[in-house]
This record gives C-alpha cells, sequence and structure tokens, in this order.
C-alpha cells in the first residue's frame, strides 16, 4: 500500500529537480545578496510545497512554478523593503548556463539592466527570455494578451535605450 504523503514528497523532489535552474533565475532576478537569494529561494519551496496539492494540472507545471515564484518574491520583496541602490548583486549570475552566444560581460549587463526594472517588469521579461508565449505569459499574470505585447514592447524599448546610454 503506497503512502500519499511519499508520493506527494516525490512528486515535489521531481519537480524541483527539473525546475532548478528556472526557480533560481526567477529568486535571482529578485535578489539583492546571496543571503537575499537563498531566503527567496527558500520561500518560494515553501509555497510550492504548500500549493503542489492544489496544483490540478489544468496549466503546465513551469506556469504554476512561475506564477508561484514571482509572486512569492514580490511578496517578500514588499514585506521586507529591504532596498539598496536598486541593483542586485549579480556576480553569481555568470554560474547560470546561458543558452545563447553572448559573453559573459554582455549577460552581466543584460541582468543588471533587468535588475533596475521594477518588480513586475522584471518577471515578464524573464518570461519573454524564458521563451514563454504570450498566451502563457497571459496566463502566469493574469493580463491580457494585448497587455502582455504592450508592456513587454515598452520594456524592451526602455532596456534598449538604457543600453544605448
Amino acid at each position: 500500500m503506497s503512502n500519499p504523503h511519499n508520493a506527494r514528497q516525490q512528486q515535489f523532489i521531481d519537480i524541483i529537480e527539473t525546475n532548478r535552474p528556472l526557480i533560481s533565475r526567477i529568486c535571482f532576478m529578485y535578489a539583492q545578496d546571496d543571503d537575499h537569494f537563498n531566503d527567496l529561494y527558500q520561500e518560494v519551496l515553501i509555497n510550492l510545497w504548500q500549493g503542489i496539492e492544489h496544483f490540478e494540472g489544468r496549466s503546465k507545471v513551469s506556469t504554476w512554478i512561475y506564477r508561484t515564484c514571482i509572486n512569492t518574491c514580490i511578496s517578500c520583496h514588499r514585506r521586507s523593503r529591504r532596498h539598496t541602490d536598486g541593483r542586485n548583486s549579480l556576480d553569481a549570475i555568470l554560474e547560470l548556463p546561458a543558452d545563447d552566444t553572448n559573453t559573459p560581460a554582455q549577460l552581466k549587463q543584460m541582468y543588471d539592466m533587468i535588475a533596475m526594472l521594477n518588480d513586475f517588469d522584471k518577471g515578464l521579461i524573464m518570461m519573454w527570455l524564458d521563451e514563454l508565449s504570450y498566451d502563457e505569459i497571459s496566463a502566469i499574470t493574469g493580463l491580457n494578451r494585448n497587455n502582455v505585447a504592450s508592456r513587454l514592447r515598452r520594456i524592451k524599448l526602455k532596456l534598449i535605450r538604457q543600453a544605448n546610454s
């Protein structure tokens, strides 16, 4: 006879192992230092654990993880109100695998610029960089597809202006 708690625990472990890079990227973009990253990561894991029994599979697991991670990070940020100069310490970003041919310096510059965005815009651009469709981003954020498209366009223009200044 199988134990439902053990099955739930194994499901959780499998989901976390499969999605660890995604969870890390999102937490990293909201973290102000290594300790804050670890706190956010743990908070996200707690919320994922608490929410797994309510996840019914009507959306993709990654959609549920995005929503949980971003909501957790934004809530923690609002609670802590720990502000530095508005930038994250991004030294550890170079340890994350890059999917493209950008040099580490270019990646660091891009992540530095993204780190200066407001919390919601950070989440939107991270989802876009992870190649989620507008429909998937819409499902995660609750914005309609057209709002997702216009906000992303404005964010991209803002980042281009930052890069050119």
